[in-house]
């Protein structure tokens, strides 16, 4: 169907746009054109073509398009006798869409980028003009039909493709430096940049969740030492045979100890009051004459302020915690024992306080009808869009749209 003469620029365009149409890449996907070639034994008259209207923008002249055809020399169409109707040529059927004939497509297929978001089609195609052996041009573009300055191209072989990624003139445009790679590289790159995405945002969402909680931590503790302030009382001596039930006994019916910071055998220890832990001395220490010993032991007492305050209640806190945490981790209900490591046996026996703990966000040292909260539920994983995947599908009627 070719003949010698030279095309325009004009033909060269019409035959470029009609041969899309009937190529490969639109003809498996366009609904209504395969309609048409039902109609009359794949038949389609130029009348219904020039109702396509990328083809009606380059030209409305059906003699323009005969003679564009006619000089092609890529043998996929065929005009009818009376020059009114073309159609794909027999000698070249439509391939069914498999995942063989795909797989064939991504071989023969390569993406550049770098186009600035202007580019129209026509630019492009001029710039890829004696590059090679085209079937299609595939302008990528965004949910909005923003063209994203990126394209596929498919060749006629994959041995064209290959030549076509050899040549030093693709790697510019207008000034502009373009990547280049075959198609399988490029789903190979995106593969392993959707993987660091993937690690890095997990990685984002564990420090923000550290962030989230320490920054909590450090809020409740604040509203802890404001809550306990002046609530310590620490004591020192030689303190043989004492326990903390002892303290407990002490200060009974004087103030309320919520938690006994001693190991049998120390020579210190602190107290936590649930109030004023001055008060409380001092109506123990008047109810003993004066002077407060412990089992006959001379016992020095001081009154905590300021940081060495604040540095107890961490340290008795985290304390709680640690207890908390090996009670968990042996099956335990969770809750926090009231009277801390010096809890009665009426209230559930001596041990009880050493497997209780702080509670998750906010300490209660004497909660005993309460459960522990459950932990809070993982976000939820979401699937990150690609912002430079693949466009959404719609049905195609014009070239590289």
């Amino acid at each position: 169907m070719s003949e010698s003469q030279e095309m325009s620029p004009v033909e060269m365009k019409v035959a470029r746009q009609v041969e899309y149409y009937f190529g490969d890449h639109n003809l498996l996907r366009d609904r209504f054109l395969k309609e048409q070639l039902q109609l009359d034994d794949g038949w389609v008259t130029l009348e219904t073509m020039l109702k396509f209207n990328r083809l009606k923008s380059i030209t409305s002249d059906a003699d323009v398009i005969i003679s564009a055809l006619k000089k092609s020399t890529t043998g996929l169409l065929e005009i009818s006798e009376d020059k009114t109707k073309i159609r794909r040529t027999q000698e070249k059927p439509l391939p069914e869409l498999t995942d063989e004939y795909k797989d064939t497509v991504k071989h023969k297929s390569v993406y550049i980028k770098g186009f600035p978001l202007a580019t129209t089609l026509d630019e492009i195609q001029e710039w890829l003009n004696g590059k090679g052996n085209i079937e299609n041009v595939q302008m990528r573009r965004d949910m909005e039909r923003q063209f994203k300055g990126s394209v596929f191209i498919c060749f006629d072989s994959e041995e064209s493709s290959k030549k076509f990624l050899e040549r030093t003139d693709i790697k510019s445009f207008k000034d502009n430096e373009m990547l280049v790679l075959s198609r399988g590289d490029y789903h190979a790159k995106k593969a392993e940049e959707r993987k660091q995405h993937k690690a890095e945002t997990k990685a984002k969402v564990k420090q923000d969740k550290e962030q989230h909680q320490k920054n909590v931590e450090e809020k409740d503790m604040s509203v802890l030492l404001e809550e306990h302030s002046g609530s310590l009382l620490k004591f020192s001596g030689e303190l043989q045979d004492v326990s903390r039930e002892d303290f407990h006994e002490l200060f009974s019916g004087h103030g309320r100890i919520k938690w006994v910071d001693f190991t049998r055998g120390a020579k210190e220890g602190t107290l936590l009051f649930d109030k004023n832990a001055k008060e409380a001395f001092e109506k123990a220490k008047e109810a003993n004459d004066g002077t407060l010993k412990v089992k006959n032991n001379i016992v020095t007492w001081q009154l905590l302020e300021g940081e060495e305050e604040k540095e107890v209640l961490k340290k008795i806190v985290e304390a709680q915690q640690d207890s908390f945490n090996r009670s968990r981790g042996k099956g335990g209900r969770g809750k926090f024992g009231g009277r801390g490591r010096g809890f009665r046996k009426g209230k559930g026996g001596r041990d009880q306080g050493r497997s209780q703990g702080y509670q998750g966000k906010k300490t209660k040292f004497d909660s005993d009808d309460e459960d522990a909260p459950a932990p809070a539920p993982a976000p939820p994983k979401r699937e990150l869009e690609d912002a430079d995947g693949p466009a959404a599908k719609v049905a195609k009627t014009e070239n590289g749209s």
